[in-house]
């Protein structure tokens, strides 16, 4: 049911949100374990950058998803990608979600 639900307001979001090779999607995906974001773009259908939690140990999950954003926004930064469209995938703008958007745009990406 919750899982349905998300997936019901991420292809609303989908509906609305796609990016492009100027100004690609920043996608999030949070399990209850780890955290995910890459950098799509949509025109392409390819990723451009990817990071993720899974190898990084002793840190609380909303600091390990703070390290997420910056080092996607450090990865981005290197591919001359400054500008991207944020995608929540569903999930409420808060906790891990929003630990990811504050990294990234610290890390020099701009929402």
């Amino acid at each position: 049911m919750k899982k349905e639900s998300r997936l019901k307001k991420h292809s609303k979001i989908r509906k609305r949100i796609t990016g492009t090779s100027d100004r690609p999607r920043l996608s999030v995906f949070r399990s209850g374990k780890h955290i995910y974001a890459q950098i799509i773009d949509d025109a392409t259908g390819k990723t451009l950058a990817a990071e993720s939690d899974l190898k990084m140990k002793d840190l609380q999950k909303s600091q390990k998803a703070y390290e997420v954003g910056k080092q996607l926004a450090e990865k981005a930064v290197k591919l001359k990608i400054k500008k991207v469209v944020f995608d929540r995938g569903g999930f409420l703008y808060h906790g891990r979600i929003t630990q990811v958007s504050k990294g990234a745009r610290e890390g020099g990406l701009e929402f």
